[in-house]
């Protein structure tokens, strides 16, 4: 039996205040070093990609992945990736499928919204089932139909085959849009419909100015899957003129198969132009995350 004011009394207590700070150190330390791990999971493929584009031949052959460079303002394989690779054709390739690619999901994802939750048509709850279908079925067992009928519609070895598949294919867009079209009060088309405005007047000036969120995270999202894409435009677009980065990337492995610092210093300026980006619209880009997220 102990009693009260005893040695042993007082010392319980002091042993669990000092365990609970060492629980929370220890805390602190583990979310530290998975910070640190994920942060190392990122960092380090792109030092080695950047090491290596600085690095000769010789060089890499003497040292690993991580070893520094002699000379840190070695642009010579940037040269050589950028005119043999024609990195400026594939850039230019990108741009326009990305362009009318993510215009188009925009527009047509987003009056396939206003219509689906706007107006009551017959069938509505089975063109819901074959969305939500469409979107479960995976991409590669319609492949050789998808071909077929990119083939017959005469636009196969073109650009604008990788923006029709692009843009009709896009389930999840319409799903975007449709959770923000939900969020928008109906008194605001009932209110324009009184002012004599037609469904489409609607759809331009009321709808479409609020679904800037939803804009900015499909944009965000779409933009991202079709400039790191590589099956449809290596499928689609077999020319080599028609290359974009990712297929012209591909492409160094054949003439520089075992040149890793030229296909670095490749890799490394397709980076570059999502990067900038990246940096130009964090800000719109973590408010479409969030404003996605909200939803």
């Amino acid at each position: 039996m102990t009693v009260l004011g005893s040695p042993a009394a007082t010392r319980a207590p002091r042993s669990r205040g000092r365990s609970m700070p060492a629980r929370g150190r220890a805390a602190v330390v583990l979310k530290y070093l998975s910070l640190v791990l994920a942060s190392a999971v990122v960092v380090v493929p792109l030092a080695a990609i950047l090491l290596t584009s600085l690095r000769t031949s010789r060089e890499m052959a003497d040292g690993g992945a991580l070893a520094a460079p002699h000379d840190w303002f070695n642009l010579h394989n940037y040269a050589v990736a950028f005119t043999d690779g024609h990195m400026l054709r594939a850039l230019g390739n990108t741009a326009f499928i990305l362009v009318f690619s993510v215009s188009g999901t925009v527009l047509i994802g987003s009056m396939t919204a206003y219509a689906i939750d706007r107006f009551q048509f017959r069938l509505k709850k089975l063109v819901m089932a074959l969305f939500l279908i469409a979107s479960l079925v995976p991409s590669v067992t319609t492949q050789v139909a998808t071909y077929q009928i990119v083939n017959r519609l005469g636009v196969m070895d073109t650009r604008w085959a990788p923006v029709l598949l692009y843009t009709g294919t896009d389930i999840v867009s319409i799903y975007i849009f449709l959770q923000f079209i939900r969020s928008i009060p109906i008194s605001l088309d009932e209110a324009a419909r009184l002012d004599g405005a037609n469904s489409f007047t609607i759809y331009r000036r009321i709808i479409l100015p609020l679904l800037k969120p939803a804009i900015a995270t499909v944009v965000i999202v779409k933009g991202v899957a079709i400039y790191n894409d590589f099956y449809i435009p290596f499928l689609y677009m077999p020319d080599d003129n028609l290359g974009t980065i990712s297929t012209s990337l591909f492409r160094f492995k054949g003439p520089y198969g075992a040149h890793w610092e030229v296909i670095s210093a490749g890799a490394a300026l397709v980076i570059v132009p999502s990067l900038v980006v990246f940096l130009a619209l964090q800000r719109f880009i973590y408010n479409g995350f969030a404003s996605g997220a909200t939803k």
